[in-house]
């Protein structure tokens, strides 16, 4: 039975796609669309190791694109197999549009989400857009066609709520994107129909009430399967709901996040003491799955795709960079940085700061070109060898054991001051020693006092931190500082930068879903 692991630890998941036996045929699912739902359930659930199959495949589909891979039956049409991959669209749509990273390809229209120019017609936003309601059809199917099974030692309460935690967080990653979406449940009917547009508001109460609903069913914090969600798990994304509620729904809720937060810092998480060690080959055994609070896992054996931590790794590397270095076949020359991220950190941090993490040789701070991967300083962050320096398992050099880390502690301790400073509530002291502990580690002066906690710093640490994470244009938005204020080079395809129109905090609905579907109305300004 093939599993998703690296070690003997790695999780035991299985990559049997089971969903292709649902027979799943979705305007959700489809970049084609079709001006219907339709979606039909088959009780596949005689022997109960299907129930943890099909489990699987929801987790998978974070990380593979297709049923077979690394290519040849992708799960969504109209758009080449790696590129439809859900963390590699997720990543894109986090990073190009903002000042962490520029891609020197010209692959259809992916420069449109680095010069912030893009329209209802991007086929990346489309994919990206559709891999989301992918996740949440499997998922309500997962739920609909369990919901008469009863609770056993082969299917504890804690799977559904898995599966729930799971369609939470992307509708999350819906709304923040997306706004207004399509809203189905496994409460709708099974067969043709079309979806009602939910408002952000009425999916942002959704997520909340699903989320603190299935917290006392989860596997407790630290306590599940290394990369199988757990009540932390829930906590953080949560808490990430919360701190990003005003711009949801217009009322701040970031002292709700506080308690959550709390939550995950007393539950024995602790910071790995090597920053770099976060992101390399072994991170589930390194030490560093300790400050890993959910991650999405790669095996270079078993989860074969051209997105995901493939791309992560192959992607930023080129030029004069040593692809042996990083324990790959080839550098794609694809993905660098601007020189808005470098000048995060002073010229002193440059040199004693871990987290910049820069490549120089060769490389050019201004971009002058952007097709050309010489200019912008390279990132060596994710790598695809061990601590010890050996490359990962997959002996070609292709694909990658490198795990994502979706949520980690340090994320969750500058969540903790964020949410001080913005509500005026819990502990200040707390909140700069947890700054501190975050920047100590990285060899990073300390602060003085909370009155350096700024907006301003806040923005500009998480960016240190936790750069190319895929944080980088939610944090953006909650600050202010996206669309029709901050400015960094090539935004609005402009090589010293500038401002575009401030409803880009929204990508449009697709054009396709516009057609396809009457129920739904384009997000202002498309």
């Amino acid at each position: 039975m093939k599993t998703i692991r690296k070690q003997s630890n790695r999780i035991g998941i299985v990559l049997l796609l089971l969903v292709a036996s649902f027979g799943f045929t979705s305007c959700e699912s489809e970049l084609d669309l079709e001006p219907v739902i339709e979606v039909t359930g088959a009780n596949v659930f005689d022997d109960p190791a299907a129930i943890e199959q099909f489990l699987a495949r929801i987790y998978a589909g974070f990380v593979v694109s297709g049923q077979q891979g690394p290519a040849g039956n992708p799960d969504i049409s109209g758009i080449d197999e790696g590129f439809s991959n859900y963390l590699r669209q997720y990543w894109k749509h986090q990073q190009l549009t903002t000042d962490e990273a520029l891609i020197a390809w010209n692959d259809g229209t992916i420069h449109d989400l680095n010069w912030q120019v893009w329209t209802p017609a991007n086929e990346f936003i489309t994919a990206m857009y559709n891999r989301i309601f992918f996740q949440i059809s499997i998922s309500n199917e997962f739920l609909r066609s369990t919901a008469d099974i009863p609770e056993s030692e082969f299917f504890p309460a804690a799977f559904k709520a898995e599966v729930r935690f799971l369609r939470a967080m992307s509708y999350w990653h819906a709304i923040d994107m997306f706004g207004n979406v399509p809203f189905v449940t496994e409460a709708d009917p099974i067969g043709a129909f079309l979806p009602e547009q939910g408002s952000r508001q009425e999916v942002y109460d959704f997520i909340v009430s699903e989320l603190t609903e299935i917290e006392p069913l989860m596997v407790g914090a630290r306590q599940n399967v290394y990369g199988r969600a757990d009540r932390a798990a829930v906590w953080m994304l949560l808490a990430k709901v919360y701190l990003n509620a005003e711009v949801y729904t217009g009322t701040d809720q970031s002292a709700q996040a506080i308690p959550l937060l709390e939550n995950i810092i007393g539950a024995g998480y602790t910071l790995h003491d090597d920053y770099d060690e976060l992101f390399l080959a072994d991170n589930d055994t390194n030490g560093a799955q300790n400050e890993m609070i959910f991650t999405l896992n790669s095996d270079g054996l078993n989860t074969q795709g051209f997105g995901a931590m493939t791309f992560l790794v192959h992607a930023p590397v080129g030029g004069n960079m040593s692809a042996a270095a990083f324990g790959i076949n080839g550098g794609w020359g694809g993905i660098r940085t601007t020189k808005a991220f470098v000048n995060q950190f002073s010229a002193s941090e440059l040199a004693t700061d871990a987290r910049a993490n820069f490549f120089t040789d060769g490389q050019e701070l201004e971009i002058e070109d952007v097709f050309n991967f010489n200019d912008g300083y390279a990132v060596e962050k994710f790598k695809n060898v061990t601590s010890e320096g050996v490359p990962g398992s997959d002996a070609g050099g292709d694909f990658i054991d490198t795990d994502f880390p979706l949520f980690r502690l340090a994320d969750a301790y500058l969540m903790y001051a964020e949410a001080v400073k913005r509500s005026g509530q819990g502990d200040q002291g707390l909140a700069v020693q947890y700054i501190n502990m975050v920047r100590q580690r990285s060899n990073a002066n300390p602060i003085g006092g909370f009155a350096d906690v700024t907006d301003e710093f806040l923005l500009a640490e998480r960016s240190r931190e936790l750069h190319w994470e895929a944080h980088r244009r939610t944090d953006l938005i909650r600050f202010g500082q996206f669309s029709d204020q901050g400015v960094w080079p090539w935004k609005g395809n402009v090589e010293t930068g500038t401002t575009t129109e401030a409803f880009r905090d929204l990508f449009p609905i697709p054009a396709t879903d516009i057609t396809a579907n009457p129920n739904l109305t384009q997000n202002p300004g498309y």
